[in-house]
C-alpha cells in the first residue's frame, strides 16, 4: 500500500467569503461550492448535526487543491486568537509563486500583512509568511534562478 498523491489541505474559517477571496488573490481557481450536513458527514468528521458550507480552491497548475470549511453547527468552543508560527500542529500551508513582490503587494493593498520579514534562503528561494484572514498563515517562495 503506498500513498498515491496529497489531494488537498482543508483549512476550517468562520468567514468563508474572506478566506475564498484571500485564497483567490494568491492566484487559486475556485472550484465550486456546497453545503455538506447529514449523518454520512456526521460519522466521516465525528460530530453530530454538523451543517456546514464548503468552497474547493485549486492551484493553476491543477495539482493542489485547498478545501475551505464553515461550520453552522455543531458550534465552537475555544479561543480564537492566531497561534504563532511555532505552535504545535499544522501551522502553515506554502506556495510557489512567480513574482513574490506583485503577490505580496496585491495582498497588502487588501489589508494582509507580512508576518516576519521577506528574506533570501541561499540561492534558492526568497521567502516570506503572510497571515491571511482567520491567522491563516501562508508561505510564499519564488525561486531563484
Amino acid at each position: 500500500m503506498t500513498i498515491e498523491r496529497i489531494d488537498h489541505v482543508g483549512i476550517v474559517v468562520d468567514d468563508l467569503a474572506a478566506a475564498t477571496a484571500f485564497f483567490m488573490e494568491l492566484g487559486l481557481e475556485l472550484q465550486g461550492g456546497a453545503p455538506v450536513e447529514g449523518d454520512w458527514v456526521d460519522r466521516v468528521v465525528g460530530l453530530e448535526g454538523v451543517r456546514a458550507e464548503i468552497a474547493m480552491l485549486q492551484t493553476q497548475d491543477g495539482h493542489g487543491r485547498v478545501e475551505l470549511s464553515t461550520f453552522h453547527s455543531p458550534s465552537v468552543e475555544g479561543d480564537k486568537q492566531p497561534a504563532p508560527a511555532n505552535t504545535r500542529g499544522i501551522r502553515h500551508i506554502a506556495f510557489v509563486v512567480d513574482d513574490i513582490d506583485a503577490v505580496v503587494a496585491g495582498l497588502r493593498a487588501r489589508g494582509t500583512e507580512l508576518v516576519g520579514d521577506m528574506e533570501r534562503y541561499g540561492d534558492s528561494y526568497r521567502l516570506c509568511y503572510v497571515r491571511g484572514p482567520e491567522g491563516i498563515i501562508v508561505e510564499l517562495a519564488e525561486q531563484l534562478g
